[in-house]
């Protein structure tokens, strides 16, 4: 199974959440609402959850094996530092923009 597509949309910089994200297997079979989350050890995805009768939360979709989460996880967390570079270009050619206008 090939990940044919990755879609990260950001949110705001406060708090644990960075990212929304998106996956096609295959392009024939997309995952919404994996997360990007800073944790205590560092950024890691979360898979999809629903909140049970009991409170708990329970992933509606998740890898098998570790051997594949493994490669989901990279190819999400990929996706995400390239769109942060992204916009901090884009923030860099603002300010370019801005320093010569003065």
């Amino acid at each position: 199974m090939d990940i044919t597509d990755v879609r990260v949309k950001r949110v705001g910089n406060e708090g644990k959440l960075k990212a929304y994200v998106s996956v096609t297997f295959d392009n024939s079979f997309v995952v919404h609402n994996l997360k990007v989350i800073n944790g205590q050890s560092g950024i890691f995805v979360a898979m999809p959850s629903r909140k049970t009768t009991s409170g708990e939360f329970k992933d509606v979709a998740h890898p098998i094996n570790s051997a594949f989460r493994e490669v989901l996880q990279k190819a999400v967390l990929d996706a995400y530092y390239r769109e942060v570079e992204k916009e901090l270009e884009g923030k860099m050619d603002h300010d370019d923009v801005k320093n010569t206008e003065k």
